[in-house]
């Protein structure tokens, strides 16, 4: 699965020094999506139970021991995945994820 964008978690990472520990669970995390290859949401779910199906096509992912979050909108047929979100849980609570 090609995932858009990595720009958007090192900017996450690098905008604070608080989230500078981050950037390792980050990294493996867009490295094993990018290996992936999910044709349903069920397929991610089996994979990884902590993910969470949203509506809209969309993916909750707990990283970091679930200090963190990334929303992913995936697009199963074309292979491809958005970030719509990184930050801290709290942050994530903050958000509507089925609309950010």
């Amino acid at each position: 699965m090609r995932i858009i964008a990595r720009g958007t978690l090192r900017e996450f990472w690098e905008s604070n020094p608080a989230y500078a520990d981050s950037q390792t669970p980050l990294v493996e995390w867009y490295r094993h999506m990018e290996k992936a290859t999910y044709r349903t949401p069920q397929e991610i779910k089996a994979e990884l139970r902590t993910a969470s199906i949203l509506k809209s096509a969309r993916v909750v992912f707990n990283i970091g021991g679930n200090k963190y979050r990334v929303i992913l909108a995936i697009d199963y047929q074309r292979q491809l995945g958005f970030v719509r979100f990184v930050g801290t849980h709290a942050q994530y609570d903050q958000i509507n994820a089925e609309t950010v």
